[in-house]
């Protein structure tokens, strides 16, 4: 396929046009274009940059995950997001009972068997975590952390396995087991000091749960999760970017202290992603969606109405990055993170075909899973 007028990130470099070559469903090889073949795509002076990897979906489409833990209700939800440049995803469970939890894992295994486009794993949000920082959680389903779903959690699976979890309610021992287990292990809903966060790192926690929200916050003595995650060099950091779970300012301010490369743009999105019907019920309780925000009777965030080409859109213009390093936060970072940079999250031979089109405005045109077009964008 050859690709001109626009801008192609690519490991290395920065093309204005180039020859993509796929083999099955993997890159080939990625070549500079000199000219312009009758059957060339245009771009339009937009961008080709790699595929999204969102390791935070609750829903989309009309379906939450919590109501349909099954191969049906996976695919749905990565259906809704593929339009909007999403190529692999982590369906997201908010807290919910062991047969639930159970349930998801199973169904996540049967879609990854059956070809479902995109799904690379489950992520199991609580719920282990403070009741403190609850956000839309329901108390009554959280519960500590026990032997028999450490077993679950680290049983063998077709895809990567992800909890969120409050450090403080466990301890570095159970921490070390699930990673030790395959497991990847991230901090949120959490009111840790930074100590107990420090410690995490050192058992193995490698992620924070969508970054600034729902955790202690920092302060000049007491620096708490969000001091820690600054201060930290390696641990991975989900920002969610919709312009109303995190201040500008808060943007910036993580861009500036981070490493770049461990900075993770998630939608967090809901059912309301890519339906025509944007309310919702979670667990019984009505989520009303106005202007991109999702929220409870109380006025509790509920989530996000966000999809991944809209957080790389917001975070550019909200944070004055550019646009590659807004790339990789919703690309090569997040694929880093869950151990898949030999597979994608890069423009490079040998990875996976998967890459998203966008115009000049960073809206969605166009979806690649495999080197076939799954999508034409919003």
């Amino acid at each position: 396929m050859h690709f001109v007028n626009g801008t192609i990130v690519t490991a290395d470099t920065l093309l204005t046009g180039a020859t993509i070559t796929v083999e099955g469903d993997r890159i080939a090889s990625i070549t500079a274009l000199d000219g312009t073949p009758s059957d060339a795509i245009d771009l339009q002076n937009g961008w080709l940059v790699p595929g999204f990897v969102d390791t935070q979906v609750n829903g989309g489409g009309g379906v939450l995950l919590n109501d349909q833990p099954t191969v049906e209700g996976i695919a749905a939800i990565g259906a809704a997001h593929a339009p909007y440049g999403t190529t692999a995803f982590m369906p997201t469970l908010i807290s919910d009972t062991p047969d639930v939890i159970a349930a998801t894992l199973d169904a996540m295994d049967a879609a990854i068997l059956a070809g479902v486009p995109g799904v690379v794993g489950a992520h199991i949000e609580g719920p282990w975590i403070n009741p403190s920082r609850k956000g839309i959680h329901d108390p009554a389903k959280f519960r500590l952390l026990d032997d028999a779903m450490i077993e679950l959690l680290i049983r063998p699976r077709k895809g990567r396995v992800m909890v969120t979890l409050a450090p403080e309610l466990t301890d570095p021992a159970s921490i070390a087991r699930l990673v030790a287990g395959g497991v990847i292990v991230s901090a949120g809903h959490t009111d840790a000091d930074y100590e107990t966060i420090i410690d995490a790192v050192g058992a193995g926690l490698s992620g924070i749960t969508h970054l600034f929200n729902a955790m202690s916050p920092l302060l000049h003595r007491a620096p708490g999760v969000v001091g820690a995650a600054l201060d930290d060099r390696h641990v991975y950091c989900g920002l969610i970017a919709d312009g109303l779970h995190v201040h500008d300012a808060a943007l910036r301010l993580a861009l500036n202290a981070r490493p770049h490369d461990r900075l993770m743009l998630v939608s967090d999105a809901m059912p309301s992603v890519g339906a025509v019907d944007k309310d919702f019920r979670l667990q019984g309780r009505l989520i009303h969606v106005e202007d991109g925000k999702c929220f409870g009777e109380d006025g509790t965030l509920a989530g996000s109405d966000l999809d991944m080409a809209g957080a790389v859109r917001n975070f550019v213009a909200r944070t004055h990055a550019d646009v590659p390093t807004a790339a990789a936060m919703a690309a090569t970072n997040p694929a880093a993170f869950l151990g898949l940079s030999h597979e994608r999250g890069t423009l490079a031979p040998g990875l996976r075909a998967d890459w998203v089109a966008l115009t000049a405005d960073l809206r969605p045109a166009g979806t690649w899973i495999g080197g076939l077009k799954i999508a034409d964008g919003i």
